[in-house]
């Protein structure tokens, strides 16, 4: 089991993909581990050397004693690229995840090469719902959040249609430390990157839900509209279009990260 250390905390990451091909980096959404991508994965390793890890305070990473924020997640990032002697990569993430690529792009813009920002938000919700949801993991534990994240994360139609899917990610979610999810809750109360967006000058691309409740399709065209170099995608999913879309999501991934040319679109 791979891991290395930030700052004292032991972040855990997995390597796969094609040795010698372009670096990936694939950052997951609060609440999930590094399996999220389990669907989209093998698109991805057919092409790119992958990497693949546990947010701190989820999965297999250490939980934090002290507080996150935005910059510390985006720099565990940078830490992760350098174990694994990545210079430069591109960045894949969703929701949580994409607000970190989103941050690495505007205070790190020499390491990265193109940008997927998927079902996420320079600012996403508003800090009394963080709050409410920091409060209820504190009383509750995960457990009692596992089903209304599926509800969040997923259509009615997909989940009436994958029962097994829903029970695994529901175990995933429930195995999250009630902590560190709400260290990391308290990251989405804080931060907010709208007025810095503008400066992205990766080639971006903005991938959207139809039925995300979430991080609703406006948003994402509004992310779109203030990238100068981004082209944009909705698909037929709520929240987790990596796994409700898997195919298609991948698809459109890999044409943005292979193309030659990325118009504003």
């Amino acid at each position: 089991m791979p891991t290395t250390e930030n700052n004292g905390v032991h972040l855990h990451y997995e390597i796969g993909g094609r040795e010698n091909a372009p670096n990936l980096v694939l950052l997951n959404s609060l609440g999930s581990d590094l399996h999220i991508w389990d669907k989209a994965l093998p698109a991805f390793e057919d092409r790119f050397r992958t990497l693949r890890s546990d947010m701190r305070g989820h999965g297999q990473s250490e939980v934090p004693v002290e507080p996150i924020t935005i910059e510390q997640l985006g720099r565990d990032v940078l830490r992760l690229m350098d174990e694994v002697e990545a210079e430069k990569a591109s960045i894949c993430g969703v929701s949580l995840g994409g607000l970190v690529g989103l941050w690495l792009a505007i205070h790190a813009p020499e390491r990265l090469n193109r940008l997927i920002l998927a079902n996420t938000a320079a600012r996403i919700g508003t800090k009394e719902a963080w709050e409410q949801r920091i409060e209820t993991v504190k009383a509750f534990g995960m457990e009692a959040l596992s089903a209304a994240t599926l509800e969040r994360w997923f259509t009615p139609a997909y989940r009436e249609r994958h029962p097994g899917e829903m029970e695994k990610i529901r175990r995933m979610i429930a195995a999250t430390d009630p902590q560190g999810y709400a260290a990391c809750c308290a990251v989405l109360r804080d931060a907010d990157l709208r007025v810095d967006a503008v400066q992205v000058k990766a080639a971006s691309l903005v991938i959207t839900g139809t039925h995300d409740a979430a991080t609703p399709a406006a948003i994402g065209q509004t992310l779109h509209a203030a990238i100068q170099s981004s082209r944009y995608v909705e698909l037929n999913a709520s929240h987790m279009s990596v796994w409700e879309c898997a195919d298609e999501f991948s698809c459109a991934a890999v044409e943005h990260l292979t193309a030659t040319e990325v118009k504003h679109g």
